[in-house]
């Protein structure tokens, strides 16, 4: 299916080195924000309490939300938790005053407990109906163990889409097809660390997706460049590269486009809860649309791909073969 056919090549990989300057340029700052500003963890992984509270009738979020702000709580996630009138609230630990001892674990349950009666007595003035079901401690450990098991879970997909192309492609497409999607996962990572937005569970599930996102991206223009090796037998690795790219364009605008509009309408009209998800995953698949094309393509090329990579010679009949002795 094509939107549109573009019947002449675009040089895209003319202007490949100028692109991955500021590819790299990026990524520094990425990684450079990363350093000095780090990420704004969310109470998932910095632990905190959980809250579950239920109303008479269908709660709104967005109040409860603001009302608990209200009280100097910013770092708080408002979730519908079953039912709509049931929600579960969770807040960060109570701050230590700078230079201040180190809290025993009594006194600290005793700051837990008076943080969880302030945002109580908050959301029943406004609702006097609201019943405090239970409350829990999410300890440091468990943000911890989560912490652990999202960079595991980073690894081993980048390990299996390595094999993946390893086997379907050639390693030089591995590598390049890895260093793109990184490339992507540390953008992504450095807008929140610039911006401080919060970093929570969401948003690492949309950097997991936006992972495997990219790299469709990448094995469709990869599957491309070797049925162009096949057919473009006098044209230039680079005349390959080109054609390929400039073939799946329509592919892409249809695929991408209509991706784009769902994280889009996610992003405008899906409130606070999926703010984080879907900015995420906006700016995934805007640069995985560039690094798939200006950086994975322009790196496979400079890694001296040819087309004996991808296609085997076909054997040379030796004269010998079928003679009567």
């Amino acid at each position: 299916m094509e939107l549109f056919r573009i019947k002449r090549d675009i040089p895209f990989m003319r202007n490949a080195l100028i692109f991955n300057v500021i590819s790299a340029l990026t990524f520094v700052a990425a990684v450079y924000f990363l350093v000095t500003k780090s990420l704004h963890l969310s109470v998932e992984f910095t632990g905190g309490t959980s809250m579950e509270v239920s109303y008479s009738q269908a709660a709104d979020n967005n109040k409860i939300r603001s009302t608990i702000q209200a009280l100097g709580l910013n770092e708080v996630v408002v979730q519908a938790f079953g039912k709509a009138q049931d929600v579960v609230i969770r807040l960060p630990l109570p701050k230590v005053a700078e230079g201040a001892a180190k809290p025993s674990e009594k006194e600290l349950n005793a700051m837990i407990t008076a943080q969880n009666e302030r945002v109580l007595n908050a959301l029943r003035a406004d609702h006097p109906d609201v019943k405090l079901q239970r409350t829990a401690l999410v300890g440091a450990q468990v943000g911890d163990e989560l912490a652990h098991d999202g960079l595991m879970a980073l690894l081993f997909v980048i390990v299996g889409v390595m094999a993946y192309l390893a086997i379907r492609f050639e390693w030089k497409y591995a590598v390049s097809a890895i260093v793109a999607n990184l490339h992507d996962v540390v953008i992504i990572l450095g807008f929140f660390a610039f911006f401080e937005w919060e970093f929570d569970l969401a948003v690492l599930a949309a950097v997991l997706a936006v992972l495997g996102y990219s790299v469709n991206e990448s094995v469709v223009i990869f599957d491309r460049i070797r049925e162009n090796f096949l057919k473009l037998r006098k044209a230039t690795v680079t005349e390959v590269i080109d054609n390929a790219i400039t073939s799946t364009i329509s592919r892409t605008v249809i695929t991408h486009g209509c991706t784009q509009m769902m994280v889009l309408s996610m992003l405008f009209f899906g409130g606070p809860t999926l703010h984080g998800f879907a900015i995420a995953l906006t700016i995934g698949i805007l640069f995985g649309i560039y690094s798939s094309v200006f950086v994975a393509a322009a790196i496979a090329m400079w890694l001296g791909v040819k087309r004996e990579d991808l296609i085997k010679p076909v054997k040379e009949k030796d004269d010998t073969d079928g003679a009567v002795v």
